[in-house]
Parts: C-alpha cells; sequence; structure tokens
C-alpha cells in the first residue's frame, strides 16, 4: 500500500516555510518580525536577535529592540544597520535601540509585491518537485508490482487533489500579502 502521509507532510513544510518567508516581507506597518533574520555577534559568535532581545513594536512605525544583557547594545545596533535587505537606520539610548520604519514608496511596494510573487513562484516549484517524487516512488511500486493499476491511479488523483488544496492556500496567501504591501 502506498503511503501518501510522507508527501503531506512535506507540502505542509514547504506551506509553512513559504508563510515564515512571507512574514519577513515588510508591509507599511512596523511588526517584530522583521528583524527575525538578523544575526548578532555577541559572545564571539553569531545569534539570531530574539535570542539576545526583546523585539515590540509599540508604534506603527516604530520597532523597540531590549537586549538581555546591554552591554550587547551597540553589537545590536550595528546588526540591524549592517543588514542592507532591510534599509533601517536604528538608534540606541544605551538601554534600548529603536529603529524608525519608513513608509513605504510606491517604488518599494512594487519591489516587495515582485518579491513576493518570486517567493510563492519557489513555493509552487517546491509542491511540483514534492509531486514528481510521490509519483515517482508509486510509480516505481506499480513497476515492482507492489502497487496495482487501480492503486496507483488512486494514488494519483490523491497528490494531485493534495497539491491542487496547497496551490490554493498559496495563492490566498499571495494575495494577502500583496494587498497587505500595496495598502497604504
Amino acid at each position: 500500500m502506498f503511503d501518501t502521509k510522507p508527501y503531506e507532510d512535506k507540502m505542509a513544510q514547504a506551506l509553512e516555510h513559504f508563510q515564515d518567508e512571507l512574514k519577513k516581507v515588510r508591509t507599511g506597518r512596523a511588526h517584530a518580525g522583521m528583524l527575525e533574520g538578523v544575526m548578532v555577534e555577541v559572545y564571539g559568535t553569531k545569534m539570531p536577535l530574539n535570542q539576545v532581545a526583546n523585539v515590540t513594536a509599540p508604534e506603527a512605525q516604530m520597532l523597540l529592540v531590549t537586549p538581555f544583557d546591554p552591554s550587547n547594545i551597540t553589537a545590536i545596533a550595528a546588526a540591524i544597520r549592517d543588514n542592507q535587505s532591510l534599509g533601517f537606520n536604528p538608534s540606541d539610548d544605551g538601554r534600548v535601540v529603536r529603529v524608525p520604519v519608513p513608509a513605504l514608496t510606491e517604488e518599494r511596494r512594487k519591489q516587495l509585491v515582485k518579491q513576493v510573487s518570486e517567493k510563492s513562484e519557489e513555493a509552487r516549484i517546491a509542491m511540483r518537485t514534492i509531486r514528481q517524487d510521490a509519483l515517482k516512488d508509486a510509480k516505481r511500486m506499480k513497476d515492482t508490482k507492489e502497487l496495482g493499476e487501480d492503486d496507483f491511479k488512486r494514488v494519483e488523483k490523491e497528490i494531485d487533489s493534495l497539491m491542487g488544496d496547497t496551490q490554493k492556500r498559496i495563492e490566498e496567501l499571495f494575495k494577502a500579502k500583496e494587498q497587505d504591501v500595496l495598502t497604504i
């Protein structure tokens, strides 16, 4: 019997990865997830920002980074400043790092939509790869007579149905994020 569960799990993981990637794309409002990819050099090693500080968004255009250890404040500010893809200019007052989030220009919004579109295409490619792997495994089992013709067709239908549902979900997430980015 062919088990589609591992492929369902892989599709779910790919979808989850896509959702995580979307969280990193800026919209007009400040949110703590914007600084998720920032790595800070502390205690001689690079660590994710969320392991060395608390990130909050007290206002729509401001992020507040409160380090767990105040001696790391300059390293945190530098790490945020050095991350060119963010384009932020943080300032610190010795206790917290304030990161003003500038409003998005029309041009920047279009770039972000393009970025979201690329990420959704990557997710679709990942889904197609998973589908091909599943069908390849099912075909191999059919060729070695572990799986009958009817079972093979059923597996094919099941995988395609999974694929359709996941593609629909990717499309919904893309549209929602696009709307988010374009809304001023």
